[in-house]
C-alpha cells in the first residue's frame, strides 16, 4: 500500500494552476451548506462549516398556499454558519444534500434489470413491470406514480425519542433491502443508539439495521425487520440510456410530506458534483473526504427530505437515488436544479454493500488540475497531470507529467472533479481509455484501475 505524503490523496485535485482559464468562463462560484440533520455545528476537514438541524414543522401542508413550510433554526440553537468555498466555474449557488437539512457541497460547472438483493449482494429479479406509455410525448405520470409509490419508503432517524432526521429511501428487493443515502441513516452524528425507522407508502412502520454504508459516494443499504411479505422493490433501468431533456419524477419524503412525487427533465448528463464528507458521518470512524458524484441533474423539484428517494424515468424505472439540491445564496428551497446519484453507480455499491458491509472503489492515482491545453490547432479546457504516484494505474499506463487528460472511455473530462467522477463511478480492475494530449497531440491510452488505497 503506498504512503502518500505529497498533501492530497490521488485522484484528488491539486490547487488550480495559474494561468488562463476557458475564454467565456463566469466568474468562480460559491458553494455552501450545512451538516446533514445533525443537530449540533461540527467542523469537517478543509475548514468547511456546517449548520444546525432545520426545525422540521408540525404540519407542513399548513404553509402558505399548500407548499413547503419554511425551515428555521431551532429556538435556542445556534444559526448555521456558512463558509464560503471557491471553485472553478459558473455563477454563486448553493449545493445542499437534500435531506432533512442543508449540507456543505461544491459542484465544480455546476436497462438494466432490478437483480438487487440475496447474501451474495446480487439484488434478486423482481416482478415490477415498467409503465408502458401509449404516448411518448406525453407521459402518463399518474400511471407512473401508482406503480412506482410503493417502493419508495419514508425514513426518520432518532436518538432516543427524539427524532433528529429524515430522509427516503427505495424498496431493491423482496426481503426488505432499502437504499438511501449515507448521510440520511448516519444523520451527520457520532452519537450511539440511534434508531431507524421506515414508513411504507401504506402507512406501516418498521424498525430497520444499517446493512453497510459507504461515505465515499454517500450511499447506504438498510433491511427492515420483520419484513412483510408484500414489498414492492422498484424495477432498476439503466443510467447509460438516459438522454438530456427526457422526462422524469422525483418520488420521496421532503419535509415530511411523504409519497410527494414532482416532475421535470433530464437537464444534465455526468454533472461532476461534489460534497464534502464529515468524519462523524462514517459509522466505522472512517475520515472525511470528498464525495464526488457523476450526477444526473434535474429539473424536477427536490427538497430536503427527499434524499435517497427515487429518480425514475416514464416507464417507472429508477435512474437515480436523489441526493443534492442547488440554490442561490441565503436560500433553503428548490430552484429546479437537483441531483441524483446515478442507478448503475448506485447498484454497484449497493451490490457490495450486501455482500460485504464495504464497498471497495477504483482510483487512477494522480493528482489532477484543471488546464487549458493546445489541442490541435484549437484550445480547450482539460484535466492536468500534476503528479502520477508510484505503483499506480497511471504510472503503469504511462502517464506522465503535464499529459492533459480530454476524455474517459469517449465521455469528455474538462475539469478536476469531472475526471474523479468519471473514475469513482467504475468498478475495481475495469479497463478504461483515456484520450489525452501530449506535445499537442492527442492519443489513447489504456489503463486498468486499481482499488484504492485506504491510507
Amino acid at each position: 500500500m503506498n504512503n502518500y505524503s505529497s498533501g492530497w490523496d490521488p485522484d484528488q485535485p491539486q490547487p488550480a494552476a495559474t494561468g488562463p482559464t476557458p475564454p467565456g468562463n463566469p466568474p468562480a462560484p460559491t458553494w455552501y451548506g450545512s451538516d446533514p440533520t445533525g443537530p449540533q455545528p461540527i467542523t469537517p476537514p478543509h475548514g468547511i462549516r456546517f449548520g444546525d438541524q432545520p426545525s422540521w414543522p408540525s404540519n407542513p401542508a399548513a404553509a402558505p398556499g399548500g407548499g413547503p413550510a419554511t425551515l428555521t433554526a431551532p429556538p435556542g440553537s445556534r444559526s448555521p454558519r456558512r463558509r464560503l468555498l471557491e471553485l472553478a466555474m459558473v455563477g454563486a449557488v448553493s449545493a445542499m444534500l437534500a435531506s432533512g437539512c442543508t449540507f456543505a457541497a461544491t459542484q465544480d460547472r455546476v436497462a438494466a434489470t432490478n437483480t438487487l438483493g440475496t447474501t451474495t449482494g446480487q439484488l434478486p429479479s423482481t416482478t415490477a413491470r415498467p409503465v408502458v406509455q401509449a404516448d411518448g410525448s406525453a407521459p402518463d405520470w399518474v400511471a407512473v406514480a401508482k406503480t412506482v409509490s410503493p417502493s419508495v419508503v419514508a425514513i426518520t432517524i432518532s436518538s432516543g425519542s427524539r427524532a433528529v432526521g429524515q430522509g427516503s429511501g427505495v424498496i431493491v428487493d423482496a426481503e426488505g433491502r432499502i437504499i438511501t443515502n449515507n448521510h440520511v441513516v448516519t444523520a451527520g452524528s457520532t452519537r450511539s443508539g440511534l434508531s431507524l425507522t421506515v414508513t411504507l407508502d401504506d402507512k406501516r412502520t418498521f424498525d430497520a439495521d444499517i446493512v453497510g454504508t459507504d461515505p465515499a459516494t454517500d450511499l447506504a443499504v438498510i433491511k427492515l425487520k420483520n419484513a412483510p411479505n408484500d414489498l414492492v422493490p422498484i424495477a432498476l433501468g439503466n443510467a447509460d440510456e438516459l438522454r438530456v431533456g427526457e422526462p422524469v419524477m422525483a418520488v420521496g419524503n421532503p419535509l415530511g410530506l411523504a409519497g410527494t412525487v414532482t416532475t421535470g427533465i433530464v437537464s444534465a448528463l455526468n454533472r461532476p458534483v461534489v460534497t464534502e464528507s464529515d468524519p462523524s458521518s462514517s459509522l466505522d470512524g472512517a475520515r472525511g473526504e470528498r464525495v464526488v458524484t457523476n450526477a444526473v441533474q434535474t429539473s424536477a423539484a427536490i427538497n430536503p427530505g427527499n434524499s435517497g428517494g427515487a429518480l425514475v424515468n416514464a416507464s417507472g424505472q429508477l435512474v437515480g437515488i436523489n441526493s443534492a439540491i442547488a440554490s442561490t445564496q441565503g436560500s433553503s428551497g428548490n430552484i429546479g436544479i437537483g441531483f441524483a446519484i446515478p442507478v448503475n453507480e448506485a447498484r454497484s455499491v449497493s451490490e457490495q454493500l450486501i455482500a460485504s458491509g464495504k464497498a471497495r472503489h477504483a482510483y487512477l492515482g494522480v493528482a489532477p488540475t484543471t488546464v487549458v491545453v493546445q489541442d490541435g490547432a484549437s484550445k480547450r479546457a482539460a484535466v492536468g497531470i500534476g503528479r502520477v504516484y508510484p505503483d499506480t494505474p497511471a504510472a503503469n499506463a504511462g502517464l506522465r507529467v503535464d499529459d492533459a487528460v480530454i476524455a474517459v472511455d469517449a465521455e469528455a473530462v474538462d475539469t478536476a472533479d469531472s475526471l474523479i467522477a468519471q473514475i469513482r463511478e467504475r468498478r475495481v480492475n475495469q479497463n478504461v481509455t483515456l484520450t489525452i494530449v501530449r506535445d499537442g497531440k492527442r492519443q489513447e491510452v489504456k489503463v486498468s484501475l486499481a482499488e484504492r488505497p485506504t491510507s
